[in-house]
């Protein structure tokens, strides 16, 4: 799969980034918004496409997001936290960075 064929979305009414393959939604990193934080509460990935690095994908996606609005990531999700421990260069998103 290329990244032409996914995407990431902010949804603000919804408050996650939407995982877009194809076409159709297959993930979403919930989020709160505190000041200028952006609070990651859940990040799933539909199971049927497990082992593709779309939740990597979502994951980067999201961070983009947040590091372009000049915000602050607090990770209370498992998963946006591993990635960002696992990935330095999104290390200074966190707050006592």
């Amino acid at each position: 799969m290329t990244s032409a064929d996914t995407q990431v979305r902010r949804n603000d009414e919804a408050q996650c980034y939407e995982l877009i393959v194809n076409g159709q939604p297959c993930g979403t990193a919930r989020y709160q918004e505190e000041g200028d934080c952006t609070i990651f509460t859940h990040t799933d990935v539909d199971p049927s496409l497990s082992g593709q690095g779309l939740g990597s994908r979502l994951a980067s996606g999201a961070l983009e997001d947040v590091r372009a609005r000049n915000r602050r990531v607090v990770a209370r999700c498992s998963f946006i936290a591993e990635y960002i421990a696992r990935h330095p260069q999104w290390q200074d998103l966190l707050p006592d960075a």
